[in-house]
């Protein structure tokens, strides 16, 4: 069923359009959306334009049947941002679209960093009619002008022109599969004006695509059982679960809790488990816990499984000694991941949710497997162990320090928050002292068959904190909160940023405005681009560039239509009304004067880029 009630369309007839002379026949712009139909896709994200004209033309037909309709972003980055949010939220491919030139290069930020996360999507972009290549056609972008099918090469895993209306159901297809299929990410179409109003090549869809998008059960079995006599032999286990582990995370932590393996996250996988789970001993990787960093550097363990983690430089802790080492077992379904660690004792390559299924079915019964369920050990680390500074977390003190504000935007909100942190400072403070209360600690139990109770799949595997890793553009939590609270009405959506990128890419809580949707937007406000003074401290080095003008976001919120609040102390916050914010029908910017001078958990970087001092 899509989000209208109705069950997805497998065609488009003729007798769903207005009968009138200039529609006779469905175009190709139309069979596009029909494709998508298919696969329940609610919405575009894009901004239309004269290339891409038909392809508008398309969606304001589909919407009339309760089919796929556009949401009009501000900035094409914020439309492929918003899709990527989207993605993340449902489970469904992202889209996102741009006319010709301009529109198709300014994707390229959100196209980027959809590839570097590994998000899937189809980005679909415009081109002058084919007749005018070569002759300057007003943002022309062929091989003959501004060459965005060469720019986007860079970036995405599949990449083409349509020359010709036949090629559209294969190509289409083609870019969905490779947007789904590890490696996945983003997949690039760019179509012609005039193909995409020809008539299309065929009048219903020729495929039922669903079918061909299913995720593939790899799993290397003597891989597996070689690792299977490795936890036989293993005396001190731990584990580390990574961001790709959405899907697999209830099969992971009831493997763990079957053998009482304590466990560690990356920053990028901390939003999939709750951070009071008595086995959890923080985050490993940047603005990460000692607590972590102790578990896996004890001489007493012997093996420890990092799962879906990519790592890169947040989440191996700058490439560190302490993970990456001869006790290492990487499992992921990425062989590029698995290339990042050639020292490991074992690579097992395959689907995580394959894996540690039979990891459970093949290892030994726990000595209570008769019981209902599994009981819970005694919690290993306390949450105030870990953080780096327990006093600020818990001050009174006006203006509200940053770890302050992370303890309590973690209990004012409901369990169900979908929290994004952008970008620079945000991200630090969010996964070293964000820690929402009220989440249940397993995902299911074992039942007194000792068997699963469901697949181990979550309906979304965002997570309750999702950031982006990599490429890291500011900006990307504001359209992707957008694109979150499009694919889920049903709970409410934080957009941690700071005022830096509120300046860059604030424009786009207009969409929400016009989209009522339920979006809590907080600045952290400091009047500085804050990782780059930080660094600029902690390195000794020239404090230039950083300073940012006092501004009143809360005001520019209530100009573009959305509610604006002041918050200057941990009292402002308390006295919100909470509730009513996150059942409101449209956004609300809290705009947070913290205490500019508490530096962030950023050390890692520091020392990365070789400024530590």
């Amino acid at each position: 069923m899509n989000s209208h009630g109705s069950a997805p369309a497998y065609g488009v007839r003729i007798e769903d359009f207005p009968a009138n002379a200039a529609q006779e026949t469905l175009q190709v712009a139309d069979l596009i959306v029909a494709y998508l139909e298919q696969l329940g896709i609610d919405y575009i994200f894009g901004i239309p334009g004269g290339a891409i004209e038909p392809l508008y033309n398309a969606l304001a037909r589909s919407s009339r049947r309760g089919g796929p309709r556009p949401i009009v972003a501000r900035h094409e980055a914020g439309a492929a941002f918003m899709a990527d949010g989207y993605t993340r939220e449902t489970g469904k491919i992202g889209v996102c679209c741009a006319t010709s030139g301009p529109g198709a290069t300014n994707l390229i930020t959100g196209v980027a960093c959809a590839f570097d996360n590994s998000i899937p999507m189809l980005v679909i972009t415009g081109q002058p009619s084919l007749p005018s290549f070569g002759k300057r056609a007003l943002q022309e972008s062929a091989c003959t002008g501004i060459d965005t099918l060469g720019m986007f090469r860079h970036c995405t895993r599949y990449n083409s022109l349509i020359s010709h209306p036949e090629q559209i159901e294969s190509k289409l297809i083609t870019a969905l599969q490779r947007a789904v299929r590890t490696p996945c990410g983003p997949a690039h179409l760019s179509i012609p004006l005039d193909i995409l109003k020809t008539p299309s090549p065929v009048q219903v869809p020729s495929y039922d695509i669903g079918d061909k998008l299913r995720p593939v059960s790899l799993l290397d079995p003597e891989a597996t059982d070689e690792l299977l006599g490795l936890l036989r032999r293993a005396r001190n286990v731990r584990l580390l679960i990574g961001g790709s582990c959405g899907e697999a995370v209830g099969t992971i932590l009831q493997f763990a809790t079957r053998h009482d393996i304590p466990f560690v996250t990356t920053p990028d996988g901390k939003g999939l488990i709750n951070s009071r789970h008595p086995l959890y001993c923080g985050v490993f990787g940047f603005a990460g816990h000692r607590t972590a960093n102790a578990l896996l550097d004890d001489e007493a363990v012997d093996l420890v499984l990092a799962a879906g983690t990519s790592m890169n430089e947040w989440t191996s802790s700058g490439w560190s000694d302490t993970l990456l080492n001869e006790k290492l077992v990487h499992i992921d379904e990425s062989a590029e991941h698995l290339a990042r660690s050639p020292m490991a004792r074992l690579h097992v390559h395959g689907r995580l949710l394959s894996i540690f299924t039979r990891l459970i079915e093949h290892s030994p019964r726990p000595q209570n497997a008769g019981c209902a369920s599994i009981d819970l050990p005694a919690p290993r680390c306390s949450h105030e162990d870990m953080l780096a500074a327990p006093r600020q977390y818990n001050s009174p003190t006006s203006p509200i320090t940053p770890q302050r504000l992370m303890r309590d935007l973690g209990r004012l909100f409901p369990p169900k928050t979908r929290f994004l942190a952008d970008a620079g400072n945000s991200v630090a403070w969010s996964v070293h002292y964000l820690d929402p209360a009220n989440r249940r600690h397993l995902e299911r139990r074992l039942g007194n068959d000792d068997q699963r109770r469901d697949s181990g799949r979550r309906r979304s595997a965002g997570g309750w904190l999702r950031l982006t890793m990599d490429f890291a553009p500011m900006g990307w939590a504001i359209g992707g909160a957008i694109g979150t609270a499009a694919g889920n009405a049903q709970t409410p959506v934080v957009c941690i940023t700071g005022d830096g990128s509120l300046l860059m890419n604030g424009q786009e809580i207009s969409v929400a405005v016009a989209e009522e949707l339920n979006v809590i937007f907080v600045i952290l406000n400091d009047q500085a681009l804050g990782m780059v003074k930080h660094g600029q401290r902690l390195a000794g080095a020239e404090r230039i560039g950083f300073q940012l003008p006092a501004t009143d976001f809360a005001a520019m919120a209530r100009a573009m239509g959305a509610d604006g609040h002041t918050i200057r102390s941990p009292q402002d916050l308390a006295d919100l009304d909470i509730a009513a914010i996150c059942h409101r029908r449209g956004p609300t910017l809290l705009d947070v004067h913290i205490d500019g001078e508490e530096v962030p958990p950023m050390n890692l970087r520091m020392r990365v880029l070789g400024t530590d001092l």
